[in-house]
């Protein structure tokens, strides 16, 4: 599986910081202290870090909050007081999204921070886009008044919005399922807000109070012909709550006739493996 590395990626790893000589001459760049490590099969891991003057950790954080929210990547922790934060990039129809973990330290007023992108197994990118994306973000960071400047807007930035990502309901289901299998804690995090277009058929139809609410049809795992490995021993159902003036479309669906929805991502209960999407569509 081929990872976009180009239009989004980030990390930290801390001992990545013994490249650097804090407050030397010598220090390494960005690009010269790039390290890629593991392969396609186990998983790739990209380490970058850059050492800046006059940069606390907090004001580290808030930069990387900004530049990172800008390329759409999305934020799972930000933890800016103590010099942490983790990101993503998004998953798309292709691409399951991957961790980024950005760690901030100070030593002697020298400010380090260390970017790790962890791949998962079977996704690939080559050294050359990954260090571009990683460093670009990287040598952006500012120390001093400017930083602290930069840090303050950062710090209340929030992911662009990014186009609705089109997905069948069965790769969706076994997406939400192995990453629940993974950390349930995520997976509202991760997906709430998004926009999803989600191709499959009727589970049912039925009337909740004023709305109408859809269901796809999602085998189970053990009622699929081929099953992917390492699937999830579970599955996710999918639910669909319509938008307001689509009673007439909601009336003349009926089971396993296909549709094509877009929505938005609303809640999650990873006990009885069920996501909902509110305000959806027909897809154009």
């Amino acid at each position: 599986m081929r990872t976009n590395f180009a239009i989004r990626l980030a990390a930290a790893l801390a001992p990545a910081t013994i490249l650097f000589a804090a407050g030397t001459a010598n220090a390494a760049t960005c690009e010269e202290a790039f390290v890629k490590k593991g392969n396609a099969i186990t998983g790739l891991r990209f380490t970058a870090a850059v050492t800046v003057a006059d940069l606390p950790p907090a004001v580290a954080i808030g930069q990387m909050r900004g530049l990172v929210a800008a390329k759409g990547y999305d934020i799972m922790a930000d933890e800016a007081e103590y010099g942490s934060m983790l990101i993503e990039q998004p998953m798309t129809g292709g691409a399951r999204a991957f961790p980024i973990q950005i760690t901030a330290t100070q030593t002697g007023g020298i400010g380090t921070v260390v970017m790790e992108a962890k791949l998962r197994a079977g996704q690939t990118v080559g050294s050359d886009p990954a260090k571009a994306e990683m460093c670009g973000i990287l040598n952006q960071i500012q120390g001093g008044k400017a930083g602290a400047a930069a840090a303050k807007k950062g710090a209340v930035a929030t992911t662009v919005a990014a186009a609705p990502v089109k997905i069948s309901a069965l790769g969706f289901s076994q997406q939400v399922s192995k990453d629940t299998e993974r950390n349930a804690a995520g997976v509202l995090t991760r997906y709430k807000g998004k926009q999803f277009t989600i191709d499959g058929s009727v589970e049912y139809v039925t009337k909740d109070g004023k709305d109408f609410r859809v269901g796809y049809k999602v085998p189970n795992p053990w009622e699929q012909a081929i099953r992917l490995p390492n699937q999830a021993p579970f599955k996710t159902d999918i639910v669909c709550y319509m938008a307001p003036g689509q009673a007439a479309y909601s009336l003349q669906l009926k089971p396993d006739k296909g549709i094509k929805l877009t929505g938005t991502i609303e809640d999650f209960d990873e006990y009885k493996h069920i996501i909902w999407l509110k305000d959806c569509r027909p897809a154009q």
